[in-house]
């Protein structure tokens, strides 16, 4: 707003400037965490002379990408179409009615980095509108042509097989850095939905490489700079291969789905190394990300405090690390975080990123002071840090709530919860899910020809940043509806009560009626009647070209989610409707998949939840026989495994989804009034289990060792 460019907000008005004025749009999409969009800001729209050029020759239209990523998603496809590019800060240029003829990320202010100037850029840009209009309306054909087979996966319908699986697991094995962890070259990034799925991979056949791919994978990452050594929790992703220098930026989606990982990973090895990861990531995100009055997760922190810095704030001098320490703090502190006067920023040299470069039995023995000592003057190193880090100038915490993003961290608190046995944990997880089902729901829409007045809709907005700022109703995209059956799925689990698995039915089913393709199979993106507001007719721009998400981009891609949220929910209804669709949404991308590699990972995991039927573990009792079975169940990992728990009096019908009441209440072990367990699968019980060890047997798990 402070900027001298007039920008518009996406919306009828800027196109309709556009149009009544012949000029061309100029939109730019970003976000509040991304750096080279601040830049950009600085450089270029702060600078008089350019916004001289755009409020002379075209309609400014700004758009943020997380709230509206139906926007985002199929600019960048019409972007990479034109360049082969895209990313953060996306300049794309539009005829009057929106379709792209040209664009492209960063502009610098003048030529360098092999790229015009941005000035230059718009002159050339505004002159060929005016002088060459017909091959500009050509260049937009064919982009949108373009932007309507991006991920549409024509021809490509397929079995859906564990041969797809194994085809992407080989694929991940094969990018894996065995010496640094991860996988790829440099810039490099987590990809959580790869790491479950070798996790479970591991779970499924004890295959000891997958294991030592995760395994170094994870302790790499958390050892590394990416990783945020006093707060905890994750970077977006890492400059450089050894996970040292990373972006700064901190997203709750990278963290969500982190926490999982690690949660798996504890469960699968018996590393505590792990577990103390997982808690370090919620401290992060109950401390920065958490709505601790009202529920909810924030959007994410930025990387920087202002224009003018890069990591600042995350990062450290040899002196501001020693006047924040004694003596002997810094000296293993400079040990253990590899503290020195030459660091690892090139911006500035003498900043440090924190990350650990030796453990504590070398830095005992380098130093001839006991290990216990050592760890002592490190918690007390990294406790007077973090409170002089606090003391800096902060970046900013985007506290907007989206509905989808939520859906996820409240089903990453529900598993790491359970599994670490933190009930603040669940407790805050539960909460945040309340919120969403209060705040996050809108009345039901009618699709034409069809009764569903009784569906909820979904906001893909929950709450913004500014609560004094004006309400944008955005409508929820198929990402939200995906994660909040999911996470509603998630919360009967932790709690078996059945309001949470009523809103998980209500909401799929809102989504197949919106959202699934009755023809071809799979889910679009948006809903049929795409509008970007309420009561926005017809779509504006290029938001009615259809699209099926079917790619890890950064978060788990909707389609495979849809159908591991159907494929759960078919488990406990035993209505083959949900199972059909999951099919028919595996099926349209099964003859392309294997091509995707770990961009798949999400569609391999709603897979192995087709091939292999969910197994529900449903513990009955409230004494401590009780309390085993129910820890026991919940030390293995399993992706295609629930774990139930019951006080014996809530077995009865009525208090349970069709599946199980058609079996459970009928157990003679019921009438014996006796903790037990039971394991479920394809709509049969096996016979009670009575003690931990026999229920370990039972579950197969691979042996853990704690190495």
């Amino acid at each position: 707003m402070h900027q001298p460019i007039r920008w518009h907000e996406w919306g009828e008005e800027a196109f309709a400037s556009a149009k009544l004025e012949n000029k061309p749009i100029l939109l730019d999409i970003g976000a509040v965490w991304c750096h080279w969009c601040h830049v950009m800001d600085r450089e270029s729209y702060d600078d008089p002379e350019v916004a001289k050029i755009v409020n002379e020759h075209f309609i400014a239209v700004k758009v943020d990408r997380d709230e509206r990523p139906d926007i985002d998603s199929r600019y960048q496809a019409a972007v990479g179409a034109l360049t082969g590019q895209g990313g953060w800060p996306l300049t794309g240029f539009l005829t009057s009615d929106g379709k792209p003829f040209y664009g492209g990320t960063y502009f610098p202010p003048q030529d360098q980095y092999g790229r015009p100037s941005f000035k230059r850029v718009l002159l050339a840009i505004a002159q060929a509108y005016r002088e060459k209009h017909g091959e500009v309306i050509e260049q937009d054909n064919q982009v949108t042509s373009a932007i309507s087979q991006a991920e549409a996966f024509s021809g490509s319908r397929g079995d859906v097989s564990d041969e797809l699986v194994e085809t992407i697991v080989d694929s991940s094995l094969r990018m894996f850095d065995e010496r640094n962890g991860g996988f790829g070259s440099a810039p490099k990034f987590p990809h959580p939905s790869a790491l479950d799925l070798l996790i479970d991979h591991f779970a499924r056949t004890g295959d000891e490489h997958v294991r030592d791919v995760f395994v170094t994978t994870l302790e790499k990452m958390a050892r590394g700079g990416v990783y945020d050594q006093l707060a905890g929790g994750f970077h977006r992703y890492s400059v450089d291969e050894r996970w040292v220098v990373p972006h700064f930026e901190k997203m709750c989606y990278d963290n969500s789905e982190l926490l999982k990982n690690y949660a798996h990973a504890w469960q699968a090895t018996g590393n505590r190394f792990f577990a103390d990861v997982a808690g370090d990531i919620i401290r992060w995100m109950d401390d920065w990300l958490s709505d601790r009055e009202r529920g909810g997760f924030y959007a994410s922190q930025d990387a920087d405090y202002s224009m003018d810095d890069d990591g600042d704030y995350f990062t450290w001098t040899l002196e501001e690390a020693k006047a924040a320490l004694t003596a002997e703090e810094f000296e293993i502190a400079a040990l253990y975080y590899d503290i020195h006067e030459i660091g690892e920023m090139h911006h500035n040299p003498a900043k440090n990123v924190l990350f650990v470069r030796a453990g504590i039995e070398e830095i005992a023995s380098r130093v001839s002071l006991g290990e216990e000592r050592v760890r002592d003057l490190l918690v007390a190193a990294k406790k007077k840090m973090y409170a002089a880090r606090l003391a800096r100038s902060t970046p900013y915490v985007d506290k907007t709530v989206y509905t989808g993003w939520n859906a996820m961290c409240i089903s990453a608190y529900l598993k790491a919860g359970r599994v670490l046995g933190l009930k603040d944990v669940l407790d805050f997880a539960l909460r945040s899910l309340d919120r969403l089902l209060g705040e996050g729901l809108e009345s039901g829409r009618a699709a034409a020809g069809t009764d569903e007045s009784a569906l909820p809709a979904l906001r893909h907005v929950i709450a913004y940043s500014d609560p004094q700022a004006e309400r944008r109703e955005t409508s929820g995209v198929l990402d939200d509806y995906a994660f909040a059956t999911i996470a509603c799925l998630d919360g009967y689990e932790a709690t078996s009560d059945m309001s949470y698995f009523r809103f998980a039915q209500k909401i799929a089913d809102a989504m197949i009626a919106h959202f699934f393709d009755p023809v071809s199979g799979g889910f679009f993106d948006t809903p049929e009647n795409v509008t970007a507001s309420p009561g926005e007719q017809p779509a504006l721009g290029i938001l009615d070209s259809r699209r099926k998400p079917f790619q890890d981009s950064p978060t788990p891609a909707g389609n495979p989610a849809a159908a591991i949220a159907l494929l759960r929910l078919h488990a406990y209804t035993n209505d083959v409707s949900y199972r059909d669709k999951a099919e028919q949404t595996l099926a349209v991308f099964a003859g392309g998949a294997d091509k995707y590699g770990m961009f798949a990972a999400t569609y391999a995991l709603a897979v192995v939840q087709f091939r292999q039927p969910q197994t529900e573990v449903v513990v009955v009792g409230q004494d401590e026989i009780a309390d085993q079975l129910y820890r026991t169940a919940l030390q293995s990992v399993s992706l295609g495994k629930a774990v139930l728990r019951f006080p014996s009096s809530a077995i009865v019908p009525q208090d349970l989804p069709l599946a199980l009441a058609e079996t459970l209440p009928n157990l003679p072990a019921l009438r014996e009034k006796r903790s037990f367990a039971v394991i479920c699968s394809s709509f049969t019980c096996q016979p009670p289990i009575f003690d931990a060890a026999e229920m370990s047997r039972q579950l197969g798990a691979p042996s853990r060792s704690a190495a």
